[in-house]
């Protein structure tokens, strides 16, 4: 038998093709349809007490901020300027700014609770910690 390369190529091509929509399928079936990547990230949704502890720095420690989760967002509950979100599986990144204080942070929520660190300049001396969480 003798295989042309129109024949070789056109064969190639449509085993690409069918591998692609093999793959296409399967990505289709098992990731998450953005109405349920939704629904997990809204399973955080309420106020939530954040405290901060200084490790790092001359910043205070203790104070404890409300932000609001609404459908994965991070929002203020309280004063500042806050920004983030939450992820279906509990990973959470927020930057928060308060006059010339800035600061950012990551971690994960689960359940009521969470934890993460955080960085930043507050009242122009840098600093870092750790936080927890507690919904309200």
């Amino acid at each position: 038998m003798r295989i042309s390369p129109e024949t070789a190529v056109g064969s190639s091509f449509s085993v690409g093709l069918r591998g692609l929509l093999v793959a296409a399928a399967l990505a289709a079936v098992a990731l998450p349809s953005s109405a349920d990547a939704r629904r997990m990230a809204g399973s955080y949704d309420g106020v939530w007490n954040v405290v901060f502890a200084t490790t790092r720095g001359t910043c205070r420690s203790g104070y404890s901020v409300p932000f609001m989760v609404t459908g994965g967002r991070v929002s203020s509950a309280g004063g500042g300027r806050v920004a983030g979100s939450v992820a279906g599986n509990g990973r959470v990144a927020v930057s928060v700014s308060v006059g010339a204080s800035r600061a950012s942070g990551g971690g994960r929520l689960a359940g009521s609770s969470g934890a993460g660190s955080w960085s930043g300049i507050i009242s122009g001396d840098r600093c870092s910690g750790t936080w927890q969480a507690s919904r309200s």
